[in-house]
């Protein structure tokens, strides 16, 4: 079985041969879905949680810039990355200017996207260079898929994983029950959304036997959190 990788990217790119190729190049590194004109890429991007948005400015339906511009009035916070065969500072200013957060310009080494696509994700917070993520006593390891509290291994089956993976992401952060549904399922699942307080609760009782008590909190009628110290906040 396939497992699901705990970094999701968006692609909007209207040359599929170049789409094509940056999805062989990122599909060992994260989950790619890639559409062709910006009307579909604005509906994945405000339907489904992106960890990163890599999108072309001249796209049909909706440029690239008529795109970012909506997602940020939406509080759509996911980063960008533009790529574009414009060249002028300009068009580099424009794009910041409405909500880009790093640009490539067209035609580029496959490196430079890697660098630039993991610079982008360091910066939210949702990647580090040895593949773990720590919150608070957890140590989760993006690679093995391996949890460890204390040096202590919690096994978990791969939807309870993915669930930690996503809430340790977003630290300190008020997740709905719809948003997790929609990033470890996937909006077009045939399971009903109340699956996700089944495996939460499995979690919950998995982290508790090793003393993790309190880690994910219930905000009732609004979501989950999954809080750590204010220590570790600033790091």
């Amino acid at each position: 079985m396939k497992m699901s990788k705990a970094i999701k990217i968006l692609l909007i790119e209207d040359d599929v041969n170049l789409a094509d190729n940056v999805v062989g190049f990122l599909q060992d590194f994260a989950d790619i879905n890639a559409v062709t004109d910006g009307l579909d890429g604005e509906f994945e991007a405000q339907e489904a949680p992106y960890d990163l948005i890599i999108s072309d400015l001249m796209l049909p339906g909706k440029t690239g810039l008529e795109l970012i511009k909506n997602l940020r009035a939406n509080d759509v916070e996911t980063p960008v990355l533009i790529l574009t065969a414009k060249t002028s500072l300009d068009d580099k200013i424009e794009g910041f200017n409405v909500g880009a957060d790093d640009y490539l310009t067209k035609p580029f080494h496959r490196e430079e996207l890697l660098v630039r696509v993991k610079a982008l994700l360091r910066r939210s917070g949702v990647y580090s260079e040895d593949n773990t993520l720590a919150v608070g006593d957890v140590m989760i390891n993006l690679e093995n898929r391996g949890v460890q509290v204390h040096g202590q291994p919690v096994k978990l089956v791969g939807k309870e994983f993915d669930i930690l993976t996503y809430l340790a992401q977003n630290k300190n952060i008020i997740v709905t029950r719809d948003q997790i549904f929609d990033r470890v399922w996937g909006i077009d699942s045939d399971t009903t959304i109340n699956v996700v307080n089944i495996y939460l609760n499995n979690l919950r009782r998995k982290l508790e036997a090793v003393g993790q008590n309190n880690l994910i909190k219930t905000l009732r009628n609004i979501g989950f959190i999954l809080e750590v110290e204010d220590a570790e906040r600033n790091q």
